[in-house]
């Protein structure tokens, strides 16, 4: 069985084996089945948990490191994938980089993908809504920024008069 996922935040190989229908306590959500590769264990989850926890495997991910870029053989984190030399993906084909030029190949699909996902962003920030729900988050922030600084001046202290000596 072929990993199809790996776990966002520990990493490891996943298999999805089906979805179904829950019941009893779970009535009305959809459970996933799967499997975990490196356990040999099978377990289930809720849909909602496995999109949020779960990371489908891309066709450019590296075998080894599952797209981490980070040593999986011998768990040191520390180190690069020996695979993919630290970036996570491979060659559009799926085999690893052979030399410099292929892993500059790679370098610059990763670079142009964030690029692409960069300029996404910067149009959703460009937008009015947008705009106007990050300054009202500014200002309130601002505003209880100041509110607690008050408080906390206001505060006890060991100052005269059982302020607090503030310095200012």
């Amino acid at each position: 069985m072929n990993p199809t996922h790996t776990h966002r935040q520990h990493g490891g190989r996943f298999a999805e084996c089906s979805q179904y229908a829950g019941g009893g306590a779970l009535e009305g959500q959809t459970l996933v089945a799967y499997r975990d590769l490196d356990k040999d264990v099978t377990s289930a989850t809720t849909l909602d948990d496995w999109r949020q926890h779960w990371k489908p495997l891309d066709a450019d991910d590296c075998t080894l490191c599952l797209g981490t870029g980070t040593d999986a053989i011998k768990g040191n984190k520390a180190n690069p994938c020996g695979g993919c030399y630290g970036l996570g993906k491979v060659r559009k084909d799926g085999e690893t980089p052979e030399d410099r030029w292929q892993l500059s190949d790679v370098a610059l699909g990763i670079i142009q993908r964030q690029q692409q996902e960069l300029g996404r962003l910067r149009q959703i920030a460009a937008l009015p809504e947008v705009k106007q729900i990050v300054e009202k988050r500014r200002t309130e922030d601002r505003q209880a920024w100041v509110e607690e600084e008050q408080n906390w001046r206001a505060g006890p202290g060991r100052g005269h008069g059982g302020r607090r000596h503030t310095g200012d």
